[in-house]
C-alpha cells in the first residue's frame, strides 16, 4: 500500500457525514443546567438559554429506545408484513431532559407511569424512517412545550404601560359607574319631591 493512498482525502464520506449531521443533528444534546425550579430570575435565564439551545438540535436516535411493528387500518398487504409502526420510549430520568420539565411531562398523555418514561408513536407514513423520524419530532415538540411551561417572561415596558392604562381607564369606569348607582339610591331616598 503507497502512502499517497493512505493521506488522500474522501471527499464523498466527508459530505455524507456533514449532509446526515444536518439532518440528524449532532450526537450531543445540550446539557439543562441543574435546577429543579425556577425561583430566581437567574435560574429562568439557565432555563431560556437551554431551550434555546435545545430548539435548534434534533433528539438523536442513540438517546431513544426503538421499536417498530405492524400499523392497523387500511394498507393491504404492506400494512400486514411490514413494521412500519415506530415506538419509541424515552426514560424521564435521562440526563439531557431538564429537571424542571419533569413534572410536566407526567402529566402528558405520553408518560408511562409504569416505567416512568415518555412513549410516543407514530403511523403516519408507509415508511419506517420518516415515522421514526415523526417521533423524535413530538418527543422533541413535547419536552421543548414542557421546559418552556415553567419559564416565566418579563413583560416589556410598552407591556407595562398598556397594562397600567387598561387599569386606569377600569378605575375610572368602575368610579363612573358606583358614583350612578349612587345617584339613583339617593334619588330613591330623598323625600322633597312632594
Amino acid at each position: 500500500m503507497s502512502l499517497t493512498v493512505l493521506l488522500r482525502p474522501r471527499p464523498l464520506f466527508n459530505h455524507i457525514f456533514v449532509s446526515y449531521r444536518l439532518i440528524h443533528g449532532s450526537n450531543s444534546l445540550p446539557v439543562p443546567p441543574n435546577l429543579n425550579v425556577l425561583e430566581t430570575p437567574e435560574d429562568t435565564d439557565k432555563a431560556r438559554s437551554w431551550v434555546t439551545k435545545f430548539k435548534d438540535v434534533s433528539i438523536p436516535r442513540s438517546h431513544v429506545e426503538l421499536h417498530f411493528a405492524r400499523s392497523s387500518g387500511p394498507g393491504g398487504q404492506n400494512v400486514n408484513k411490514v413494521n412500519t409502526k415506530a415506538v419509541i420510549k424515552c426514560s424521564l430520568n435521562s440526563s439531557w431532559i431538564p429537571a424542571w420539565a419533569r413534572a410536566e411531562l407526567i402529566r402528558s398523555p405520553y408518560y408511562v407511569s409504569s416505567s416512568h418514561s415518555i412513549q410516543l408513536s407514530s403511523t403516519v407514513t408507509r415508511s419506517q424512517a420518516q415515522n421514526v423520524d415523526d417521533c423524535l419530532a413530538k418527543l422533541h415538540n413535547s419536552i421543548l412545550v414542557a421546559s418552556s411551561a415553567s419559564i416565566k417572561t418579563e413583560p416589556s415596558e410598552q407591556q407595562k404601560k398598556k397594562v397600567e392604562r387598561l387599569q386606569q381607564a377600569e378605575k375610572v369606569k368602575r368610579k363612573s359607574e358606583k358614583m350612578y348607582r349612587s345617584d339613583v339610591k339617593r334619588g330613591r331616598s330623598s323625600r322633597d319631591w312632594f
